[in-house]
């Protein structure tokens, strides 16, 4: 498949967020507040303000927000968009922006001195991002991309969860790793389209001081809290209905035979680097 084909397919899965977009602001996990400061340290952004693509409901962006950022918010979904909007309504200087990250008309000035995409770089048009990125930063600009992943921490219950995947022909759930997998590098797992994005920035070759980190933190998740994230997932979202719930339901009952949750190491790797 062409890569722009399934950039088509990615950006139509990228919009089934908004049909759950209550359920995905209450249990998808945020970001640790040493990324925050890491990012803002790297950015040094003064006066200047950051601009984040893929907003979602707000989960980097409040954070941000907080330290006092000045922050344009693209989101490509309305429903999302409002759900952003009332969880940043305490901080006067948000503004939200609906559509796609593709389709802003440039405001013919390289502004911004911070992009910023929270699980959302993959999402955006592969032949079109660089560019775009570039286009909006400042000289000297930096860009911020970080995901969260978690891995399992009891070999017992990823092997439980392994098999009702394999019965449903899912792929790629959070649960799919067990911690062990992970090591300490930055970047060192496949499961999100594109990958980790060092490769392709040191090719377009108009960034520098590249760097990564990261952040590792243990969280327990209770059944219900885990499945209604699960739910959230656009891989979950795509399914036919009647297959998702029955997914979901043995999930479940695997996490309650186990103590009622399901306990992970959550990792949160950060990528790095600035305009030349």
């Amino acid at each position: 498949m062409a890569p722009q084909e399934q950039f088509e397919i990615d950006r139509t899965r990228g919009q089934v967020f908004g049909e759950v977009a209550e359920l995905y602001d209450a249990t998808r996990p945020g970001y640790p507040k040493p990324l925050v400061r890491e990012v803002l340290a790297y950015a040094a952004l003064g006066e200047s303000a950051a601009l984040e693509v893929g907003a979602g409901t707000g989960k980097a962006t409040v954070p941000f927000a907080a330290a006092g950022t000045p922050l344009v918010c693209i989101e490509p979904d309305e429903r999302m968009a409002g759900v952003l909007r009332r969880n940043t309504a305490p901080y006067p200087h948000v503004r939200v922006e609906v559509g796609p990250f593709e389709d802003r008309r440039p405001s013919g000035s390289r502004s911004f001195g911070l992009l910023l995409a929270a699980t959302s770089w993959h999402w955006l048009d592969p032949e079109r991002r660089w560019d775009l990125a570039h286009g909006v930063l400042a000289p000297g600009g930096a860009i911020a991309l970080f995901w969260n992943l978690q891995g399992v921490r009891d070999a017992e219950v990823h092997a439980a969860l392994a098999e009702v995947d394999r019965r449903h022909g899912m792929a790629n759930a959070p649960h799919g790793e067990p911690a062990s997998s992970f090591g300490d590098v930055p970047g060192n797992w496949g499961a999100v389209p594109g990958s980790w994005p060092d490769a392709e920035c040191r090719r377009d070759g108009r960034f520098t001081d590249l760097c990564a980190h990261r952040f590792r933190r243990e969280h327990h998740w209770d059944t219900d809290r885990y499945v209604g994230h699960l739910a959230s997932l656009s891989r979950y979202r795509v399914l036919p209905t009647e297959q998702r719930e029955r997914l979901l339901s043995e999930t479940a009952r695997v996490l309650d035979a186990h103590g009622g949750g399901i306990a992970m190491d959550h990792l949160s790797d950060l990528f790095l680097a600035r305009t030349r």
